[in-house]
């Protein structure tokens, strides 16, 4: 069921993704390039940026903290000053295992700024300009949350918790947005071989490329989905561990802890 309108034509689109810089930002950032549209890639990483733009001629760099709300804020002004934007993605992430008896309090403050409080200092920045553009054309949100959001998981006592507040502020959003005519959409991939999952020291399965999940990313825009989530072959198995009682659920999960 389509809950978007469908974005399957990208020529001359502008896209500003956030956090584009490797992994899945990157490899979606190299597609919708295929496709004609016309991104704006950022990340503090301003060596990447540039190294993108120069295999990707049209694209456009603009390093970015997105910690800093004010940087945030002069970034989305100029963008619009230069047009409308058709949509941002949100990739900006951060990520380290943890358990709760080897608590980083540090560690865990600095996923929330990144993974949660920069989507907000974004979302802060972009709403006020797509809602000011004509209706028919207001654009689209997109959130990068994960699977580790859907319920409480080994390893994952920082990292979890900023996917699940993504994943209600995106639901969220899109009551709030859908009538307004702005986009919302939430991306959940499982395992993507990206710089932070290759800290990973244990099996991760169905791992996928992140040109393979930029793919599934723009499919689901062409469907209009509101949850894009891949590879199913991985994901449905935590969508039913998302149903289950927490007897079970504890049960379960304990012995992928143990194994």
């Amino acid at each position: 069921m389509a809950l978007n309108s469908r974005m399957d034509n990208w020529v001359g689109r502008r896209v500003w993704l956030v956090g584009a810089s490797s992994g899945i930002g990157r490899a979606t950032a190299q597609a919708l390039h295929a496709q004609g549209a016309l991104v704006i890639v950022s990340a503090r990483d301003q060596a990447a940026l540039d190294e993108f733009v120069s295999l990707h001629p049209g694209a456009q760099a603009m390093a970015l903290d997105v910690t800093d709300a004010a940087a945030v804020q002069r970034a989305a002004q100029a963008l619009f000053s230069q047009g409308a934007l058709d949509a941002m993605v949100y990739c900006a992430g951060h990520y380290r295992a943890m358990t709760a008896d080897q608590l980083d309090l540090p560690e865990l403050l600095r996923h929330n700024q990144v993974n949660y409080v920069g989507a907000l200092h974004v979302l802060d920045a972009v709403l006020p300009g797509l809602l000011a553009q004509p209706a028919g054309g207001r654009g689209h949100i997109s959130l990068m949350g994960s699977v580790a959001g859907y319920r409480g998981l080994p390893n994952s006592l920082a990292y979890g918790p900023t996917k699940a507040a993504l994943i209600n502020l995106a639901e969220t959003l899109y009551l709030d947005l859908h009538h307004q005519g702005v986009g919302v959409s939430l991306i959940n991939p499982g395992f993507v071989e990206t710089p932070l999952t290759a800290q990973n020291e244990f099996k991760m399965p169905a791992l996928i490329s992140p040109e393979q999940a930029a793919q599934a990313i723009l499919q689901g825009w062409a469907k209009g989905r509101f949850e894009i989530h891949f590879p199913k072959r991985f994901t449905f198995w935590l969508k039913v561990l998302r149903c289950l009682p927490y007897g079970l659920f504890f049960a379960l999960t304990g012995r992928l802890k143990s194994s």
